[in-house]
């Protein structure tokens, strides 16, 4: 029977851990959690809130069943992580049973069925959102419009009553509308142009008055997060290079039926995804060289799937089509072993 090899003490712990790594990446979304509650209202902090209530009280469940330590795994961030990401993802104006299905989805379903974090080859949250959005898209394209352009107010009671009662006085219509991706397509497909559709009151200098700011929020957090090497630069390099030059080919080819590149790089969830989803380190590859084509392909598929496709964010779908890679990726960009010999 093989045995285990260790190497001679003295051993010494790491500096970090699941627990660490994971409040770091909490830590760092909180600017662009805050300028998203800043400019959309409480309607994301109670989605939130509520998602991760239920993402421990299924990781609990799902940890007596198999048996495991609640102490070791329930409280390692990971849970939270899932939750809160998933979280800001869904409209803040969806019921409460989105949040919660899509949250039971990602935590037992996407996370455990596979064996627990470190097993799962697909990233949970994301799971959570395509499933929702494929099987909820009425619920999942009712998103809330920034203070500066509803017609009425939106508190926090109005979130909460909303959230849980589906009921709003005055109606949602005054409130909700299409993000500026979903915007931009349903009218180039009406045939107008991009410099038409772009000066239009949800548009801003960048993409889309509100949007453009949180996703300005989370390039601080996700930067902060390469600073004390949390994550590293190629996939977020990688990923946001890629979509802004695919942009630009098709902008240059066509500049009135295609958005410009900082339009596609600000618009959505690309920054969250480059820095916070593209990069978790079980689902995405991990060689060096690994990673930057892994990030490629995000981003060309980002690209494609939002301009020709059927889902005009497409960052979950880009990441779980290249999660599938991953391994092979991995496989073929292995760096040589020092002291490596070809036998050419």
């Amino acid at each position: 029977m093989s045995q285990l090899y260790a190497p001679s003490s003295p051993h010494m712990h790491g500096p970090n851990s699941v627990g660490k790594l994971m409040t770091l990446l909490l830590l760092a979304l909180v600017p662009g959690i805050v300028v998203y509650v800043v400019l959309f209202g409480w309607g994301v902090v109670v989605n939130i809130l509520l998602a991760n209530v239920v993402a421990l009280l299924s990781e609990a469940l799902v940890l007596k069943i198999r048996q495991r330590s609640l102490s070791t795994f329930l409280f390692d961030g990971s849970a939270i992580v899932t939750a809160t990401l998933l979280a800001i993802s869904i409209p803040p104006m969806a019921p409460w049973w989105i949040v919660v299905v899509g949250t039971i989805f990602a935590i037992v379903i996407a996370k455990h069925l596979y064996g627990g974090l470190g097993y799962n080859p697909f990233n949970p949250a994301m799971v959570g959102y395509a499933m929702l959005l494929v099987s909820f898209p009425k619920e999942m394209s009712a998103w809330l419009l920034p203070e500066s352009l509803r017609t009425q107010a939106y508190d926090f009671t109005d979130a909460v009553t909303h959230i849980f009662t589906e009921k709003l006085q005055g109606g949602v219509d005054g409130v909700s509308g299409a993000t500026p991706l979903d915007y931009m397509k349903t009218q180039l497909g009406l045939e107008r142009s991009v410099s038409d559709i772009a000066s239009e009151s949800i548009f801003g200098g960048l993409a889309g008055i509100g949007f453009e700011w949180v996703s300005v929020a989370f390039l601080i957090g996700g930067l902060w997060l390469i600073y004390k090497k949390v994550i590293n630069w190629h996939i977020p390099v990688a990923m946001l290079v890629s979509v802004f030059v695919m942009a630009s080919l098709f902008y240059l080819i066509d500049s009135d039926q295609y958005a410009p590149p900082l339009f596609h790089v600000f618009a959505g969830a690309t920054i969250l995804g480059a820095f916070f989803i593209a990069t978790d380190p079980v689902t995405a590859a991990t060689t060096p060289k690994g990673r930057l084509i892994y990030g490629a392909g995000i981003g060309v598929l980002i690209y494609i799937i939002r301009v020709w496709g059927g889902f005009p964010d497409a960052v979950a779908f880009a990441v779980l089509l290249m999660n599938v890679c991953a391994p092979t990726i991995d496989q073929f960009t292995k760096p040589k072993v020092f002291g490596f010999k070809s036998n050419d």
